[in-house]
């Protein structure tokens, strides 16, 4: 089986020839050659860079569905559905920076800063999120599928929307009201920023790629596997936010690759919203007094109480817990080697990366 590295290798050498028809197509509508090299740039600088683990879910999940390795056709349909995964990612981020007026993103300046952009940035970002609908239309127009691909899209999109107006009205870096944060409201945010499109989306997409219907008959029972999948992947999604969010916390700097942010950018972050369910009203007084705020000191006061209150047990038991329910939910999931149906290995291989990660 190819590892890790031969996989991204091989979906990353399916770029060039989906940026190529993207810019081809703006050239052959009439737009001028600096329009046509500007969007290149916006390409190349936004949608590549990242981790890829979501693009790349969508052909291990084709292939686990398949049973065997994809031919080259269903290789590169399901590379095309898991960039446009990542089409979706850079529209998110490119709006999301200018949004918290972030400074560099991968490493490098966030597009808004790098020189010469500016605000034209949120046009790119529409660009971006424009480029998906281009693709489906031209790759899969004629698949008995392709509107379950517009919706999914669509609507995917739209949650991830209100996850983040939700985000932007809780926790305003600018405006620290520890009130406006509960545990509920984390778990709201979290679903529907994350969960949907990092976890639901690949897999449904490849679900439908794969021809699983909309319900189906195993011993005896009805199936109805898109369901089945949001039931699973919603939780997992929440875990992996909740696992990010204490590993902000947790890890160091030289573990995690990159020096934890949450508690100075008045994150309304699994740590906070459960250490205020926590603490004692000394104990509140200090995180009111101190959350988010740009002083080293202030931070070293508020990770106190997050000790104090016994967070690192709070999150083992947490953990210990939810991997457990997630392997009672797929070992639950009835099981055939027909195509079309689910595989539990498609949910397992998601969990195990993720249980006990430590960055």
């Amino acid at each position: 089986m190819p590892d890790t590295a031969t996989k991204r290798a091989k979906f990353e050498s399916t770029w060039a020839r989906i940026r190529d028809e993207l810019l081809e197509h703006i050239s052959s509508v009439g737009m001028p050659a600096e329009a046509v090299e500007w969007y290149g740039k916006n390409l190349d600088y936004n949608v590549p860079g990242g981790k890829l683990n979501r693009g790349m879910s969508v052909v291990d999940t084709a292939e686990i569905l398949k049973g065997g390795a994809l031919d080259d056709d269903e290789y590169f349909k399901a590379a095309v559905l898991g960039w446009n995964v990542e089409l979706m990612q850079a529209f998110f981020l490119v709006s999301d920076d200018i949004m918290d007026t972030s400074i560099t993103r991968r490493g490098q300046p966030c597009w808004y800063r790098a020189p010469g952009i500016g605000m034209i940035a949120i046009n790119d970002a529409i660009m971006l999120e424009g480029a998906i609908y281009f693709l489906l239309k031209k790759h899969f127009r004629s698949s008995p599928y392709y509107v379950d691909l517009l919706e999914l899209f669509h609507d995917t999109t739209y949650q991830t929307e209100m996850g983040q107006l939700i985000d932007l009205i809780t926790a305003p870096e600018d405006h620290v009201d520890l009130n406006k944060f509960s545990l509920d409201k984390h778990r709201l945010i979290v679903v529907y920023k994350t969960a949907f499109y990092s976890f639901y989306l690949p897999i449904a997409l490849a679900m439908y790629m794969s021809g699983v219907p909309a319900s189906y008959t195993l011993e005896g029972k009805t199936i109805e596997p898109y369901k089945v999948a949001l039931s699973i992947l919603v939780p997992l999604g929440e875990y992996f936010q909740i696992q990010d969010d204490f590993l902000d916390f947790s890890a160091p700097p030289e573990q995690l690759g990159k020096v934890g942010t949450d508690i100075v950018d008045n994150k309304c972050s699994w740590c906070v919203n459960t250490a205020l369910a926590l603490a004692t009203p000394e104990q509140r007084a200090v995180l009111d007094e101190n959350y988010g705020r740009k002083d080293p000191a202030a931070e070293a006061r508020v990770k106190e109480v997050f000790e104090a209150v016994g967070l690192r047990e709070r999150y083992a038991a947490y953990e210990a817990d939810v991997y457990g329910r997630l392997k009672d939910l797929i070992a639950g999931i009835p099981e055939s080697t027909e195509r079309g149906t689910l595989k539990r290995a498609v949910f397992t291989s998601f969990l195990e990366k993720i249980y006990k990660r430590t960055k």
